[in-house]
């Protein structure tokens, strides 16, 4: 899957992520641009993703890996 960024520049706030780790198990992050990274539960993610105003999403693919992806998203 090809990414194509947006030709117009975002302001966000947060960017939340979903990443595996090297055992598989998935681990969830707000990031403030420039200034912190903080991991938050599944729950707070969910929460997040259903209730906030999304901006933009961003599929990670795993190289070598057609399947598997990870998932960011700003607000």
């Amino acid at each position: 899957m090809r990414y194509i960024p947006s030709p117009i520049p975002l302001q966000f706030s947060f960017i939340y992520t979903a990443t595996a780790n090297a055992s598989g198990r998935m681990q969830y992050h707000r990031v403030k641009p420039g200034q912190s990274k903080l991991r938050i539960s599944r729950t707070e993610f969910i929460k997040a993703y259903n209730e906030a105003q999304i901006l933009a999403i961003n599929p990670l693919q795993l190289h070598g890996q057609d399947s598997v992806f990870q998932f960011e998203f700003y607000i």
